[in-house]
């Protein structure tokens, strides 16, 4: 079957298998699936592990991709090709050598088809472990989805097979010849879910996390090993766990249970933005964060009494107004997790910054300059060794509180796309528009009057050179 003969007007929006697939809680195991696989293609996981903060900041990346998603599978043309452009400056941006020197390019058409291909074999592999295979009309269907959404991209929709039988013999090639065990594969099964950060409903509270985390990080890395190929798996050498596919199976089957609960209650975007609430905002759902937050406080202090667990060394949370030099280098400008301050880092500040505020080409542009004057103004005065990138040592010796020209032209930027009447002052409306947009959180109403230039630069600075803590900037640029 060539054509699915399906309206063009039916690939995005409500009506699409992508849409119902978007609010079903085993999606959640299909997209870890498909990142893994996607982090096994070579030039996939050398941008990964050059670029993206994944390691560091996993919730931030994963609310971002499922925003990214809506948008794009979303009925509004206008909003598809706004996020089309930005993902693409995005990719236009990542590329390099790997350890091996081989080239990656995060633009080659043949590697975004990979990562499309990732998707729809796991939603679909989703149905078949959970007892619900799609049936062939179904599978076209998703299939014309994820080719149409390729096209919005920009790729050439025949960079995947037009075919179902193609696809699965092109999908089987990859496996068997074109994946590998990356380092970025491995951090993900081996690290990544054995030190989860607590996502930001649970920041601070670290004993009950890790209580959880001790049980479900190594389950979740069998689930998701026992799920991959198994040509794969087996080159690989992923180990094989006795009962692991029963385990798997179980889970798929457990997770889609869920789908009968109310649709409220298993909203994909409606549970992103609880995690990511504030409990001082003025949300109707912020009375209900902030008991579920005290009740879980409780456990962990009752958790506490009974299990000495430990927190492996993350930040308590506890909101001080000082942090030291260390953990600012580790929360802050260490972005990517590789122990080292280097022009990924900030490149991903700026892609943050960028994504949070939907910033336009022009003011996105000026931003990343101004980043990228930063880090020639860093390299300068703190790289001693002249390796090409800051250590934690060489960062803390100095000791940085100055701020060049360069800095101090990203806060400008900031300021300038927050003043959006262009008056030279931020009034409450535009200030909480800024905290809501970009931060995911509510300030009080009557706590801001006016903000001019010169005191959102200053607080800006501070945050960036100095050791204080943020309520603003701590969320954007600190959680995980």
């Amino acid at each position: 079957m060539t054509d699915t003969g399906t309206p063009p007007g039916t690939l995005f929006g409500p009506d699409t298998q992508f849409h119902r697939f978007f609010n079903d809680p085993r999606w959640a195991l299909a997209v870890v699936r498909a990142t893994v696989l996607e982090a096994a293609h070579p030039q996939v996981g050398a941008a990964l592990i050059d670029n993206s903060p994944f390691v560091m900041h996993p919730w931030r990346r994963l609310r971002n991709t499922l925003v990214s998603l809506q948008r794009m599978f979303g009925a509004d043309e206008a909003v598809r090709q706004k996020e089309a452009s930005r993902l693409n400056r995005l990719h236009s941006r990542l590329s390099g050598t790997d350890a091996q020197e081989r080239p990656y390019d995060a633009m080659d058409p043949e590697v975004r088809a990979w990562v499309v291909a990732t998707l729809f074999e796991s939603s679909v592999t989703m149905c078949r472990l959970s007892g619900q295979a799609l049936d062939q009309a179904e599978m076209e269907q998703l299939y014309a989805e994820f080719r149409a959404f390729m096209a919005a991209l920009g790729v050439d929709a025949d960079r995947l097979p037009s075919t179902l039988p193609e696809f699965w013999r092109y999908y089987d090639r990859v496996v068997e010849e074109e994946l590998e065990n990356t380092e970025a594969l491995r951090i993900i099964l081996y690290r990544l879910f054995d030190h989860l950060p607590a996502p930001p409903l649970l920041a601070g509270l670290p004993t009950l996390w890790a209580a959880g985390r001790a049980v479900a990080g190594p389950a979740l890395g069998t689930i998701t090993v026992a799920s991959l190929p198994e040509p794969f798996r087996r080159r690989a050498g992923l180990p094989e766990i006795p009962g692991a596919q029963t385990l798997m199976q179980g889970a798929y089957l457990a997770t889609g249970l869920a789908r009968f609960l109310p649709d409220g209650w298993v909203r994909t975007d409606a549970l992103m933005d609880l995690a990511y609430l504030s409990p001082g905002s003025d949300s109707p759902h912020a009375a209900t964060l902030t008991a579920l937050r005290e009740r879980m406080q409780q456990a962990g202090a009752l958790l506490r009494l009974v299990t000495p667990f430990a927190d492996r060394g993350e930040p308590s949370g506890g909101g001080g107004a000082s942090r030291s030099a260390e953990e600012f280098f580790t929360q802050v400008l260490d972005q990517t997790g590789d122990g080292f301050l280097e022009w990924p880092d900030l490149a991903a500040m700026a892609r943050e910054l960028s994504t949070r505020l939907d910033l336009e080409e022009p003011e996105e542009t000026r931003l990343y300059q101004a980043f990228a004057d930063w880090w020639r103004e860093l390299q300068t005065a703190l790289d001693t060794d002249g390796d090409g990138r800051i250590s934690k040592a060489e960062y803390t010796t100095a000791a940085p509180t100055h701020a060049g020209p360069a800095l101090i032209r990203v806060a400008e930027v900031l300021f300038d796309v927050t003043d959006t009447d262009g008056n030279g002052v931020i009034d409450e409306a535009e200030y909480r528009a800024l905290f809501r947009t970009g931060f995911h959180r509510t300030p009080e109403a009557g706590s801001h009057e006016a903000y001019s230039r010169g005191a959102f630069v200053r607080d800006f600075l501070a945050f960036m050179t100095g050791r204080h803590r943020s309520t603003p900037y701590d969320p954007l640029l600190a959680d995980a």
